[in-house]
C-alpha cells in the first residue's frame, strides 16, 4: 500500500505540472481557463476539477510560434489540439482530461435516466423489448420494438391522431436527456403552439432506439413524430442529444426518410435554440408533406 507521504508527493508533483502547463488569463484569445491555485493542491487532499477546463482555450505547447493565431482558430473547434508533450509522452493534464472525458462517456451510456427527472417532467414511462441495459447495448434490434405493455400504455394514455407526437428516449446517453430535455421540449412545444399546430402527449421510453419511433407513429396515427434521444457520447461531451423527425413514418421504412437535428448541447447548438429550429423544421414538414431526403428545406 502506498504511504501517505509518497502519495502527497505524487499529488504535489502532478499539481505542479498542471499549474506550470496551464494557460494564464493573458494567454486566452476569448476567455479564461479556470485558474488552478494552491488551495486545490495536496493539502486539501484533492486535485482541481479538470472537467471544468474549456479545452477550446487550452494551449499547452511550449515556446510556440503563432500562438495567438492558432489559439483563435482552436477556440472555434473543441478539439484536443495543441496539448503539448513531455518528452515522447503527453503531459499529465491532457491525460487526466482524456480519462475524465472517457469516464463521463461510459457513465452516460451505462447509467439510467434519473426517475426523479422523469417524474418532474410529467412523463409516464414505457419500455422497449429490452429487459436490461446490457441487452439494450447488445441487441439494438430489440430497442426498436415496444413490448406489449408499452403498446397498451401508449394507446391508453396518449392523444390519438396528433398532428405532432413528441417523446423522449434514453438512447446511448442518459446525461444528454438530463442536460437538455427540460429546455428543448418546452421550446419545441411553444414554437408549434404559436403556429397553431397540435401536439400529442409526451412520454419517456426506456432502452429506446431511433427506429422505435415508427411503431409509435403507427400506434397513434401521428402525422409527424419527433424523438429526442441521447447520442452516443464522445470525448468532447457526453451530453449531446439529437432529434429524429419523420413525416408519416412506417415500420420498416428506409432511414433516408428521417430528418435529424444533432449536437444539441451547451457547447454545440444550445437546447432552447435547438427547440426553436426543430419547431420550424416540423412546420416545413407539414407544409411540404415530406421528411428526410425528400424534404427540400
Amino acid at each position: 500500500m502506498i504511504e501517505e507521504k509518497e502519495l502527497r508527493s505524487i499529488i504535489e508533483q502532478v499539481f505542479k505540472e498542471m499549474n506550470i502547463s496551464g494557460m494564464t488569463a493573458e494567454d486566452m484569445p476569448k476567455k479564461d481557463v479556470p485558474e488552478m491555485t494552491e488551495c486545490c493542491a495536496a493539502d486539501e487532499g484533492y486535485l482541481p476539477d479538470v472537467t471544468a477546463i474549456d479545452i477550446r482555450t487550452q494551449y499547452l505547447v511550449e515556446n510556440p510560434q503563432h500562438k495567438e493565431e492558432y489559439s483563435e482558430l482552436k477556440y472555434n473547434a473543441p478539439c484536443r489540439l495543441g496539448i503539448g508533450k513531455a518528452g515522447a509522452r503527453y503531459k499529465t493534464l491532457p491525460v487526466l482530461e482524456f480519462r475524465a472525458a472517457h469516464s463521463a462517456a461510459q457513465d452516460a451510456v451505462f447509467s439510467d435516466v434519473d426517475r426523479a427527472f422523469i417524474e418532474k417532467m410529467g412523463f409516464f414511462t414505457v419500455q422497449t423489448q429490452c429487459s436490461s441495459k446490457d441487452e439494450f447495448l447488445t441487441r439494438p434490434d430489440l430497442g426498436k420494438k415496444l413490448n406489449d405493455e408499452a403498446v397498451k400504455t401508449i394507446k391508453e394514455k396518449c392523444r390519438k391522431n396528433p398532428t405532432v407526437q413528441i417523446y423522449v428516449a434514453d438512447g446511448l446517453s442518459s446525461a444528454a436527456v438530463a442536460a437538455n430535455v427540460a429546455d428543448v421540449l418546452p421550446a419545441i412545444t411553444q414554437g408549434l403552439q404559436n403556429q397553431n399546430i397540435e401536439v400529442g402527449t409526451p412520454f419517456f421510453m426506456e432502452y429506446g432506439r431511433v427506429g422505435a419511433m415508427d411503431e409509435v407513429t403507427e400506434i397513434l396515427g401521428a402525422t409527424v413524430t419527433c424523438v429526442l434521444i441521447g447520442e452516443r457520447p464522445g470525448l468532447i461531451t457526453a451530453e449531446s442529444m439529437s432529434a429524429y423527425i419523420t413525416y408519416k413514418g412506417t415500420v420498416g421504412m428506409p432511414e433516408a426518410r428521417r430528418t435529424v437535428f444533432s449536437n444539441i448541447h451547451k457547447a454545440g447548438t444550445g437546447p432552447v435554440e435547438a427547440g426553436a429550429h426543430i419547431a420550424d423544421i416540423i412546420k416545413i414538414m407539414l407544409e411540404k408533406k415530406a421528411s428526410g431526403t425528400d424534404l427540400k428545406l
